[in-house]
């Protein structure tokens, strides 16, 4: 997962560079283009599109008997019968594309979640650093280095309840800063991103477990044994704005595709 992860992350790097200075909807509206027409490719190619044109059809057949025999309620009963059945056929015949393209979108998802999911931090505005370890007779072992452009304002503080450590840090100018913690003799590292833009922002950098690789794929995983960790930087969630409406950025994306896979699916020549 590791190894696949690097991958995605340096060509979803490549792909949004040209948006980085856009606004986010910009961007969404091509991927949202681009994931359309996958889906479309995909369903074409995995579905059984003569069984489900016959199916829209028994649909559309049952519908018109109902407009058409609406005073006999025994025939408006058997046409509705008709078309439940054939919804779940409907169903089901859609059952096997959907399988191929879950797996693909919950990468696309989980790696867009990291450019349009989070909020820019602002230069001079101050966030919380947090990283799980152990004290070890009540002191506790972690310690922060900040580089040059990031100003660490607190002393660490134990939280024993929750068994993390936690500074206070500054960003005083724009971009990507490298994060040192260290327990020990072993140093461990977490990316820290100031400024606007649609750029990768990792709010954690968690252990080498598959899950949270699948959650939170914006940085290489710590090693399983490393005795600090996860690491989080505390952004706040980002929205789109549409009409001067605050929405998440997931529904724009789903929304357009879903509008592009439908005004698309003639040209393509794909039953949906």
């Amino acid at each position: 997962m590791s190894f696949l992860n690097a991958i995605l992350r340096s060509v979803f790097d490549v792909a949004l560079r040209p948006f980085r200075d856009l606004p986010p909807l910009v961007g969404l509206v091509v991927l949202s283009l681009l994931t359309a027409v996958g889906m479309l490719i995909v369903f074409k190619h995995t579905s059984d599109q003569r069984r489900l044109e016959a199916v829209k059809r028994a649909i559309h057949a049952a519908l018109f008997e109902i407009r058409l025999f609406n005073d006999d309620l025994g025939a408006i009963f058997r046409a509705q019968i008709e078309i439940l059945r054939h919804n779940l056929t409907y169903l089901r015949l859609s059952l096997i594309p959907m399988l191929w393209m879950i797996v693909p979108l919950a990468l696309v998802i989980a790696q867009l979640q990291f450019y349009y999911g989070y909020e820019a931090l602002k230069p001079g505005e101050p966030v919380l650093i947090k990283a799980e370890t152990i004290p070890n007779g009540g002191e506790v072992l972690a310690e922060l280095d900040a580089p040059k452009g990031v100003r660490i304002e607190t002393p660490p503080v134990w939280l024993p309840s929750e068994s993390e450590i936690a500074w206070r840090v500054v960003p005083e100018a724009a971009g990507e800063f490298e994060l040192r913690i260290r327990v020990g003799n072993t140093t461990y590292t977490k990316t820290l991103q100031s400024g606007a833009g649609i750029v990768r922002r990792s709010p954690l950098r968690v252990k080498s477990g598959l899950l949270d690789q699948l959650l939170y794929p914006s940085e290489a995983p710590l090693p399983a044994s490393a005795p600090v960790g996860p690491i989080a930087v505390r952004f706040q969630e980002g929205r789109i704005e549409i009409f001067g409406w605050n929405i998440h950025w997931m529904i724009v994306y789903f929304a357009l595709s879903l509008v592009f896979a439908f005004l698309l699916r003639k040209p393509f020549k794909v039953t949906i």
